[in-house]
């Protein structure tokens, strides 16, 4: 049968894709062939003949060419955009992440300076005047996160652990607000910020913090970058006729890493 197996290598000729996959194919293709061509012999046919209308059942050389070629090209084309968009999903939630998470240190670090800033003007005074509201009041605008502070004499409270009951029950000796950039999409949330000199004064500062739209970003980000990945090595593994629920459940638990276990196994079989 080396018209059956000549009409097979010419359908796969110039034919790209993974080489076992290939084989696979074409050992597949020639049992169809071969059953067709003992099928038609037994009704009569001679051999020539059986082979000849085998292959036209097939669509012909050309033909059958061009639908595999379309067809290892759509799939290569398809798991190749999957895994693009996989990698653009990664980039486009590591990167914003990144960006947030920068910007949220930079603003703990600035809150810590104004603190102490304001420490140093508190710093062995027993009132505030109204050139250290101004100084104070000049420190909370030079930032956009502090959305208010107030300022404690708690030199009247012997005991420090009562210090949070006496400023929540106290009317503050300064308060200042002012608004912070916060649009609704940015998901902001306020926190306290209180800390004392452990003598005369108890500093509180309301904060901005954007954690919840990092949780958002990254979350969501992660879940469909998963996803794509997933979806690609899964195709891989099905091409690969290496499918089975055990590496689906691996590419989605271990992603990079399990999609390198899963080539490191199938790379040991190959000598075997």
């Amino acid at each position: 049968m080396k018209q059956i197996e000549s009409y097979v290598d010419e359908v796969y000729h110039n034919v790209g894709g993974n080489k076992k996959d290939i084989e696979d194919l074409k050992a597949e293709m020639k049992n169809h062939l071969l059953e067709a061509v003992h099928e038609l012999k037994s009704e009569g046919k001679s051999e020539q003949e059986a082979i000849e209308i085998a292959i036209n059942r097939f669509g012909g050389e050309n033909e059958m060419r061009s639908v595999i070629g379309q067809l290892f090209k759509a799939q290569k084309v398809f798991a190749k955009w999957v895994l693009y968009l996989a990698l653009i999903c990664l980039i486009t939630t590591v990167t914003p992440f990144g960006v947030i998470w920068s910007l949220e240190e930079q603003n703990a670090r600035e809150n810590s300076i104004v603190a102490t800033k304001i420490f140093d003007v508190l710093d062995g005074k027993r009132a505030i005047s109204k050139d250290m509201e101004e100084e104070i009041k000049g420190l909370v605008q030079g930032t956009d996160q502090i959305s208010q502070i107030e300022i404690y004499n708690v030199s009247n409270v012997d005991n420090n652990n009562l210090v949070f009951d006496y400023v929540r029950d106290t009317k503050p000796d300064y308060r200042y607000e002012q608004k912070v950039w916060n649009p609704e999409w940015l998901q902001a949330d306020f926190f306290p910020y209180g800390n004392g000199d452990g003598k005369r004064w108890y500093v509180e500062m309301e904060t901005r913090h954007i954690g919840s739209l990092m949780s958002i970003i990254l979350f969501s980000g992660m879940a469909v970058y998963i996803t794509l990945f997933t979806i690609w090595a899964t195709v891989n593994a099905y091409h690969h006729k290496r499918l089975n629920i055990g590496w689906v459940i691996v590419f989605t638990l271990l992603n990079i890493v399990g999609y390198l276990l899963y080539f490191l196994v199938g790379k040991r079989k190959v000598p075997a």
